[in-house]
């Protein structure tokens, strides 16, 4: 397991797919009644990006003295294909802070006795649990005060209250929402089969110039 963030690249298009899966066991009766069973609370994200460039001319190099394209390979390399899992700011894809940065984000309300709380954000209404914000760090507010962070502790996105705030209390967050995930040589267009090799296509179609038209990466769970 990897802290590192998913690198910033030059050349990503506009063209990035979500994709919020969930599993769910339905069974049916000969009248037709079904009963379902919900395996998981929160989805498992796949997203897809196509880079339609990446520049690998020496002369234009980054503070790592790497070009575009050899920080996308070695980074995929580094991981070992889909072997180790690593973070994404979903905010580096899409250029809109309102996608991973949250602030005022109620997390729950003080009864006297609950200290523990987790981070979730409010997407469209649904609540989705964040295990992994920015460095375990968050701001949490208790009735609107910013408390000092040596009065709680973050561990997969859990707030643990040294005591437990009082009844009544908004509990409410500012942090930054990471995606924890890996590599995938297939989302649910494709398979990733156990044991078969996976990879990244690059085309070199100009000059210093390749293009990657699809790295998919899909969301995993501690």
């Amino acid at each position: 397991m990897s802290n590192l963030l998913f690198p910033k690249v030059r050349g990503l298009g506009w063209t990035i797919t979500k994709n919020p899966t969930f599993s769910t066991e339905i069974q049916s009766s000969l009248a037709g009644r079904e009963v379902r069973v919900q395996n998981f609370q929160n989805p498992i994200w796949e997203f897809t990006l196509a880079y339609e460039y990446l520049l690998n001319d020496p002369r234009y190099r980054d503070e790592n003295e790497q070009t575009p394209l050899e920080t996308l390979v070695g980074f995929f390399l580094a991981r070992g294909g889909q072997f180790d899992d690593f973070l994404l700011n979903e905010s580096d894809l899409t250029q809109r802070l309102e996608d991973s940065v949250f602030s005022g984000q109620p997390i729950g309300t003080g009864d006297g006795v609950t200290k523990n709380f987790q981070l979730v954000r409010n997407f469209g209404g649904f609540l989705e649990a964040c295990q992994n914000p920015a460095n375990q760090t968050a701001i949490i507010y208790d009735n609107g005060t910013a408390q000092p962070t040596n009065t709680y502790t973050i561990s997969n996105g859990l707030v643990q209250f040294t005591n437990a705030p009082a009844a009544g209390h908004s509990i409410t967050a500012d942090f930054t929402f990471l995606h924890r995930v890996r590599f995938d040589a297939g989302t649910s267009r494709g398979s990733s089969s156990s044991g078969t090799r996976e990879g990244i296509e690059f085309s070199n179609f100009y000059f210093n110039l390749y293009e990657c038209k699809e790295v998919q990466l899909i969301s995993v769970r501690k």
